[in-house]
């Protein structure tokens, strides 16, 4: 057996040595299944697997590089290279590089992210003359990735008439439409986007059985990181892989299941059984990152899940400190009172800024926290912001590149054709744009003979495109034989971006020209990275082709800066799944907000709060901290809150409650230092609408009692009009028709509704 094991535990080592036929690790947070998966590709390396017959898949580049970095260390032969090792994002396009042709895509077809593909999106809006508030492009957009990772190709989501009935309910019928003319487009350019790169993986697998045969025979051992995060897509194309040999060892934790929202489907692992009747399932409970007190509470919170595989997580760890509760009466308050809290914390503990972390339910929370912070003087960042990839004059340079090596991308020309300003103007680019729709040719075409295609421009703006297309085509020439940096350097300086940002000369252009020499000093270190591809080959100069196709795929996660080191870390809470802080904030717990309102009306969804709330526990080392208010503004309404039903979940033992309560959990619901709302006459009045303001002194009406055409009244929506009520028992629901909400549908055993009018 091989010396390394001997640092694992019984369970994990049981879990690596196990390597023919299906396994399932079920992995508590921080039980170490990262190691697991490392020193499993390990021991295959001991054993004499070719590495080139390894499939490593992982969902974030950070953790393939980190799996990388441990498996050269282990197995000091170099041969750890060359696994197949990323997130299944560089894997799938790897593999759309070599065989997409079978699709009719070149190997240098383009990869779209999320800015490019909402931004192509609100101009084919605009070219169907849609009015962009019936149709925002963020919702479009996530609609049609949804459809993709269900495998709905356009044509299928056009002629569903289950998916059309939807889409017309919600005064959206021209979505079909819209998906046809971006996949159209998308087509045009030679590109696709992050879910055709899994689309068209299985759509090459499903329709060329000899190329998946091809990479079954390659790829012998399959091994995937949060099997819990995957979505149909991605399940049906491990399975065809995995189909001949079914050795494939699949960790992750169905508690940490908390992306349905992108597609992700929890019943991929609970089902995992059905799927390999004979799998050898290893259950990984020992935590090693948190106190007893955290890993006691989380457990206890999971425990009010049904749809869970059973595990008892534990710890030897110390007991630790208990956890902190913070009451405040305003999310401003609450914004101090955290702030104040680091702050002390920081003091009476010499703690770096880094050692905290601040999670919320959402984005919009963040403002209170960030006053907070400013006003004690403590640096933070927030994570998940705007990503250094997708700062202007980045985006700007990189569309010149991507536009070198691929000139069919339409989005890369629309973007620098004119940047800097060569006379270019939108009238020009909407005629080119017309002129390729009719012809359905990319807009590169058009710029190389614009009257061919009936395109009608004076002699000086022609002039001025075929200047641009001959720019273009001297660095398509010099890119043939210069190497990444010499190429990068070379286009910045020649294109003219960097003496239009010189010429500026305003504080913001000395920033755009230091983020463009960061990005230039970023590709002189890939360049001159000497590395053994995954073909074994050693490759001493990269070209511009192969840093485009690394940076298309990063993540935030991957664009950390030294900067960014010694600040306290504001994030949401899904952004914080993998991640661990020694002390941990978790704001804003209250009913309506966590768990939020938009996902309580099932079980399933409530049930993925509490997973949320489940990871949001266990980012935690040392201390954890909970926090609410007892009042906040939500759509410019002030309104009275109660703490999260999550809190009530968690023994009064292992958490210090507000000192000033005298109230135990059996008198109020409101347990956690919150006084009855009839109580409540210290808090300032605020101004509200008459239709808005909560009726304190009233009590919620029975389940039964609520009627359609009573005139009802809820706490963070104000009055409405009980349109239609659904549902028997627990599960009965109610369409209520709120003057200043718009229309709602809430589960009546949570929506607490007070009649104010029985008239029916």
């Amino acid at each position: 057996m091989a010396d390394f094991l001997d640092q694992l535990n019984e369970e994990q080592r049981n879990a690596v040595k196990y390597v023919d036929g299906p396994v399932m690790v079920i992995a508590g947070a921080g039980s170490g299944k990262t190691r697991v998966l490392t020193y499993r590709l390990a021991y295959l390396l001991s054993r004499g697997v070719d590495p080139f017959n390894m499939l490593a898949l992982t969902f974030t580049n950070k953790a393939a590089r980190e799996m990388k970095d441990r498996v050269l260390s282990l197995i000091q032969n170099g041969e750890g290279r060359n696994i197949w090792m990323g997130t299944f994002h560089s894997v799938f396009s790897k593999i759309l590089r070599i065989d997409g042709h079978h699709l009719g895509y070149p190997s240098n077809y383009s990869i779209y992210d999320s800015t490019d593909s909402k931004r192509l999106i609100r101009q084919i809006i605009g070219d169907l003359q849609l009015d962009p508030k019936a149709y925002p492009p963020n919702f479009v957009a996530g609609r049609i990735s949804m459809a993709k990772s269900s495998l709905y190709t356009a044509n299928h989501y056009a002629n569903d008439p289950d998916i059309q009935t939807v889409d017309e309910a919600s005064g959206k019928p021209r979505i079909k439409d819209i998906y046809l003319a971006y996949q159209s487009r998308l087509k045009r350019a030679d590109a696709m986007d992050f879910d055709d790169l899994l689309f068209n993986t299985f759509l090459l697998f499903e329709g060329f059985p000899e190329i998946l045969y091809k990479y079954q025979q390659k790829f012998k051992y399959l091994m995937v990181d949060e099997y819990q995060d995957t979505n149909h897509a991605q399940y049906l194309i491990i399975k065809k892989l995995a189909a001949n040999t079914e050795n494939i060892c699949v960790v992750g934790d169905d508690a940490q299941s908390i992306y349905a929202f992108r597609g992700a489907n929890i019943s991929n692992m609970l089902n995992f059984k059905k799927d390999y009747p004979d799998v050898r399932l290893f259950r990984l409970e020992q935590n090693y990152r948190s106190t007893q007190t955290i890993v006691n509470a989380a457990n206890q919170v999971i425990t009010y899940n049904k749809d869970q595989i059973k595990k008892t997580v534990w710890t030897e760890n110390p007991a630790g400190n208990r956890i902190g509760l913070i009451k405040a009466s305003s999310d401003n308050e609450e914004g101090n009172l955290v702030a104040a809290a680091i702050f002390d914390q920081k003091m009476n503990n010499q703690l770096s800024n880094s050692s905290f972390a601040i999670l919320y339910r959402t984005n919009a929370q963040s403002r209170s926290i960030e006053e907070g912070l400013r006003k004690k003087n403590i640096p933070y960042r927030i994570y998940g912001g705007l990503s250094f990839y997708n700062r202007q004059e980045i985006k700007d340079l990189l569309s010149y590149f991507r536009l070198v090596i691929n000139n069919n991308d339409d989005e890369a020309l629309q973007r620098i054709i004119n940047v800097p300003t060569r006379g270019i103007g939108k009238t020009t680019l909407d005629k080119m744009i017309v002129a390729g729709d009719q012809h359905n040719v990319s807009l590169w075409q058009i710029a190389l003979n614009p009257q061919s295609y009936g395109v009608v421009l004076n002699s000086g703006t022609l002039r001025k495109i075929s200047d641009f297309t001959t720019l273009i085509s001297s660095f398509v020439a010099l890119n043939k034989t210069k190497e990444a940096f010499d190429m990068a350097n070379y286009i910045a300086n020649t294109s003219g971006l960097i003496k239009f940002l010189k010429e500026d000369e305003t504080p913001e252009s000395i920033s755009r020209i230091e983020n463009i020499e960061e990005l230039l000093n970023g590709i002189k270190e890939f360049s001159e990275k000497s590395v053994e591809n995954n073909e074994g080959d050693l490759t001493d100069k990269k070209t511009l082709n192969e840093f485009m196709q690394d940076v298309a795929l990063l993540t935030d996660a991957d664009n950390d800066t030294e900067e960014d080191h010694d600040k306290v870390t504001l994030m949401t809470i899904h952004a914080a799944k993998g991640l661990e802080f020694p002390h941990v904030f978790v704001v804003g717990l209250e009913e309506n907000l966590f768990p939020s309102i938009q996902s309580i009306s099932t079980r399933s969804e409530l049930e993925e709060e509490r997973r949320l709330f489940y990871v949001a526990i266990t980012r935690a080392m040392k201390h954890l901290t909970l926090s609410y208010a007892e009042s906040r503004y939500r759509w410019g309404n002030f309104t009275i809150t109660e703490p999260s039903r999550f809190l009530e979940e968690i023994d009064d033992t292992l958490i210090d409650r507000p000192k000033e309560t005298g109230l135990n959990r059996h008198e109020n619901r409101s347990s956690f230092g919150m006084k009855p709302k009839q109580q409540l006459n210290h808090r300032p009045l605020q101004p509200l609408s008459k239709d808005s303001k909560p009726n304190q002194s009233a009590e919620a009406a029975a389940i039964e009692d609520i009627q359609p055409g009573m005139e009802v009244e809820h706490s963070n929506f104000g009055r409405g009009q009980v349109i239609e009520v659904e549902g028997n028992g627990p599960n009965k629901k109610a369409s209520v028709f709120f003057h200043a909400a718009g229309k709602k549908q809430l589960l009546l055993r949570f929506a607490k509704l007070t009649i104010v009018d029985k008239k029916q």
